[in-house]
């Protein structure tokens, strides 16, 4: 068995509407609590760190699933939403959406399906989904396109 380990030192002053700092190997940030939940809305958040989280691995995920099925794709992209239920004060993260582009040179409808079934896998096998799963609903909106 392989285990990683990952660490991060951080740093908080001033209460709840204060701000801090975090550092991890490749990763500093200042953070705070977002604007829109009543913080100062410095640097990042535990928010928007989830959905950086969950939506690089599902990218990165999606990525290495379709090389490793030989398709062809000229370009990779995603938006991804991150939706907070606030429900007399308490705060839950509801729902993540990813929303992949996926440009392919001439997709066959053989492909396009074939894509699209890598995309759900990629969903359900992505590290940070799993890790959410239970807590979370994670959905996936794909895109896809002919290059021109």
């Amino acid at each position: 068995m392989v285990q990683h380990t990952f660490k991060m030192d951080l740093k908080w002053g001033d209460g709840r509407n204060g701000s801090g700092v975090l550092q991890a190997d490749k990763l500093k940030s200042e953070i705070s609590i977002p604007q829109e939940m009543g913080g100062l809305g410095i640097g990042t958040n535990p928010d928007e760190m989830l959905l950086g989280a969950a939506a690089t691995c599902y990218l990165i995920t999606l990525a290495t699933l379709l090389e490793n099925s030989k398709i062809p794709v000229a370009s990779l992209s995603m938006q991804a939403e991150g939706i907070v239920n606030v429900t007399k004060g308490v705060f839950t993260y509801e729902k993540i959406l990813h929303k992949p582009y996926v440009l392919l040179d001439s997709p066959t409808e053989r492909e396009k399906e074939r894509v699209m079934r890598i995309a759900k896998k990629a969903e359900q096998t992505c590290m940070i989904s799993k890790a959410l799963k239970g807590n979370v609903t994670i959905e996936s909106y794909v895109q896809i396109e002919q290059a021109r």
